[in-house]
């Protein structure tokens, strides 16, 4: 079945990517650059500043259901703590290297580009929903070479709210002025992409990939590919 909006998880439905924020290597560096700007921090010290004020913000949004912090603040922040004062732009600039040193790699799965390309041929919209961080996600949607592909792009840190919250998929329909019965979701999260999308009332494309969460099996979405196969997509949706 063909629809009029196509709107896709990211993490694990689009790319395939590894991360590691536990190697020491990735904070002596990240402590080097903060030092560098006179924020004197030794590896082991930033990564328990970074831990105790993301616990921080953890506590204070207690209670409110689907919220997604900005780490962004908490690189900013790490800043603050020795007094120095840098631009926003140099706050962003240390959260991008700190997710380059964390990511192993990343690269689209087998099909996106070719999907992408198709939809746009048939003058359909795509849009991304994504629960993740926007310094970290954008510079890799742009790495990829897929940013111009996207008709929207909602990201959950810039929100304050994440999936499956009917609030982030709501704002994305009035954004857009979408009709949630013109719209298919696609992802590889039952929890967050297949029962978000069920709550307001949209079709969902559900694909196991090598990185969805173990458990799954509890949602029910109108279509389920089982093996990961990105390129059986287009058997589901345009065929």
């Amino acid at each position: 079945m063909e629809y009029k909006n196509y709107i896709f998880d990211f993490y694990g439905t689009l790319c395939d990517i590894r991360t590691d924020e536990e190697k020491p290597s990735v904070w002596k560096k990240t402590a080097e650059i903060y030092s560098a700007y006179g924020a004197f921090y030794k590896g082991s010290e930033l990564k328990k500043a970074y831990r105790e004020l993301i616990e921080e913000d953890k506590r204070k949004h207690e209670g409110e259901k689907d919220y997604e912090p900005d780490v962004t603040k908490v690189f900013g922040k790490m800043f603050i703590k020795k007094n120095v004062k840098v631009s926003q732009d140099t706050v962003r600039s240390t959260a991008i290297t700190f997710r380059a040193l964390t990511r192993s790699y990343i690269k689209l799965y087998p099909g996106v580009e070719e999907l992408f390309h198709e939809l746009k041929k048939r003058n359909k919209k795509i849009y991304l929903l994504s629960n993740a961080q926007t310094d970290f996600t954008r510079p890799e949607i742009t790495m990829l070479g897929i940013g111009d592909l996207f008709d929207g792009i909602f990201i959950s840190s810039e929100q304050g709210v994440k999936k499956p919250g009917r609030v982030f998929f709501e704002r994305l329909l009035e954004t857009y002025s979408l009709k949630a019965k013109e719209c298919i979701m696609i992802g590889n999260d039952e929890a967050a992409d297949i029962a978000g999308a069920q709550e307001v009332g949209m079709d969902s494309l559900y694909i196991h990939s090598n990185i969805s969460p173990k458990e799954y099996g509890k949602s029910e979405p109108t279509y389920r590919i089982s093996d990961g196969d990105f390129t059986k997509i287009k058997e589901y949706i345009l065929d």
